[in-house]
């Protein structure tokens, strides 16, 4: 049985991460149009937040969408790749099923984005109301985030598949 590398993981991780990544903000260029947001709302947010941290340290950037896709792009595929190396060097993770791959990415993105997602709200000074809507909202594309790269994660671990020969049949 060949044996499952960190880097291996790694770079699952972070294809898993891309295409969580992707699937996210497909959604959440789908659904915020519906609630009278602009479809890159999230994107503005995050180079917003982004640029206001950075003036902080005195670099200036721009903000905005760019600014914002660059960040949730390099966060996104980062964090997806460390789930795949951490998962790849535990046995009992690497075999799990896919459902609990998927509790497992869930778990985990919630956790570990906490400390970003409540950056927004610190550093922009948002309004209360503004802030329960940006936390629900991130809790629940976070959990199709973690759902995603929990499955994909999962699908790349699997060892492959080997045919069996056909078993021998008595000659008559």
């Amino acid at each position: 049985m060949a044996t499952t590398t960190w880097t291996k993981g790694a770079m699952i991780g972070l294809l898993a991460g891309l295409a969580a990544t992707i699937a996210i903000d497909v959604l959440t260029m789908a659904v915020l149009p519906l609630t009278g947001a602009p479809g890159t709302g999230g994107f503005i947010l995050i180079g917003d937040t982004a640029a206001a941290f950075f003036a902080g340290i005195g670099v200036h950037l721009a903000g905005g969408v760019p600014l914002g896709l660059f960040f949730h792009y390099i966060i996104g595929i980062a964090l997806g790749g460390l789930f795949g190396g951490v998962v790849s060097r535990a046995a009992a993770l690497r075999t799990a099923s896919r459902l609990k791959m998927a509790g497992l990415g869930v778990l985990y993105t919630e956790l570990i984005s906490i400390p970003i997602v409540i950056l927004p709200p610190i550093i922009l000074k948002m309004a209360k109301p503004d802030i329960i809507q940006w936390l629900g909202f991130c809790v629940v594309m976070h959990g199709i985030f973690g759902v995603v790269l929990g499955l994909v994660v999962s699908y790349g671990l699997r060892a492959p598949v080997r045919a069996r020969p056909a078993a021998a049949r008595p000659v008559r």
